[in-house]
């Protein structure tokens, strides 16, 4: 038998946009083309991202730090973006 511990995959869903009062020019984009297919009910549209990742899991603690620390260091800009992050599994 091994003694080597099978390790445990974990799944995350990384949501990314931009932060409020930062100008979204794709969402506005979006907004105009929804206003001239005739939705004009349609107040305003922010555009973002999102990035499934599957990772070894070393407990719950480790997995938020290391979900943070990816997110904050490549997925977004802090300057202009805020993430969210959701545990799948």
């Amino acid at each position: 038998m091994s003694s080597k511990r099978k390790a445990e995959l974990s799944q995350a869903v990384v949501y990314v946009k931009l932060k409020e009062g930062v100008l979204d020019p794709q969402g506005l984009t979006i907004k105009k083309a929804l206003e001239k297919l005739g939705y004009q009910n349609v107040k305003e549209v922010r555009s973002g991202k999102f990035f499934e990742i599957v990772f070894d899991s070393n407990g719950t603690q480790q997995s938020t730090k290391f979900l943070n620390e990816i997110s904050d260091k490549l997925l977004a800009n802090p300057v202009i973006e805020k993430f969210e992050i959701e545990v799948v599994k």
